[in-house]
């Protein structure tokens, strides 16, 4: 009866030890999520940025995570000098690059495919001040704490509605996944907020040339956007994204051409829509 009470003391022991493993391997930390932002929240004097298309990285003072808290098998050189405090940021290389950042970063055993990527840091979890000062502190720690691999994302401020599709459009033009815009002057708080939205990935749309637009100042002589019939009627014009070349020779009229947009005005029009290329199929 003693062997057999031992025994069972020891699978409960186990049975226990893989139960808390199991939960602290799940928890999904309470970390900052944007909303969608839907074109109507006023964000004059907010601070925008690219968003990154990566891998989430939450570092707790100790040891990187995954954002549902899973650990991330960075190498001692790239976590070189990291604070006591915390930081959330993104595991990124370039873009476009998705399924390289991921299998480099989610590899148990690092390898040196590590040192292309680097770590881009948006925010400093439960530090005190508004978002300004969270990432004065951030920038204060690495520049006394060299790491090579690490990056503060950069933040401008938003000036007026124009200054947000300008930037929408150039992070576009670029390749871009979206963009995050954030005010500034709030403390740390968890959870979705409609104090910081996203712009979501665009998706693709075609559309047919039904007319060509000529440019003015420095695009005099050359095309300065389509307009453009889309599928259910709606007629908008496309001026962003093109090159010389396609605004020298642009597409012809009846030709169906493909471009990228972030969702869509109250009219039906596509925001922030790009040229991508002429469809030939």
């Amino acid at each position: 009866m003693e062997f057999i009470a031992k025994k069972l003391n020891f699978f409960i022991v186990i049975i226990t030890v893989f139960l808390v493993n199991i939960d602290i391997n799940a928890q999904d930390f309470k970390l900052q999520k944007p909303m969608v932002y839907k074109g109507s929240t006023e964000v004059v004097n907010w601070f925008m940025s690219e968003k990154l298309d990566g891998i989430r990285g939450y570092w707790d003072g100790k040891q990187l995570m995954t954002r549902k808290g899973k650990l991330i098998n960075a190498p001692k050189w790239f976590l070189k000098n990291f604070p006591s405090f915390e930081l959330d940021g993104e595991l990124w290389s370039t873009r476009n690059d998705f399924e390289f950042i991921q299998s480099t970063v989610l590899t148990k055993k690092p390898s040196i495919a590590w040192k292309k990527i680097t770590y881009n840091i948006f925010e400093v979890p439960n530090a005190t001040g508004n978002f300004k000062l969270r990432l004065h502190k951030v920038k204060k720690w690495f520049s006394e704490h060299q790491n090579d691999y690490v990056r503060i994302i950069p933040q401008t401020t938003c000036l007026n509605n124009e200054h947000l599709q300008s930037f929408i459009r150039e992070v576009a033009v670029k390749g871009g996944e979206g963009v995050i815009i954030k005010d500034p002057k709030l403390g740390y708080h968890t959870g979705r907020s409609p104090h910081i939205l996203k712009i979501k990935k665009s998706d693709d749309m075609e559309g047919e040339v039904i007319a060509i637009n000529p440019g003015k100042g420095r695009l005099k002589g050359k095309m300065g956007s389509l307009t453009l019939k889309l599928q259910n009627g709606i007629l908008f014009k496309l001026g962003t994204g093109f090159c010389d070349q396609e605004r020298t020779n642009p597409p012809a009229i009846g030709a169906m051409v493909t471009f990228k947009y972030f969702n869509f005005t109250k009219n039906g029009i596509p925001r922030f829509a790009s040229f991508l290329r002429i469809r030939k199929d």
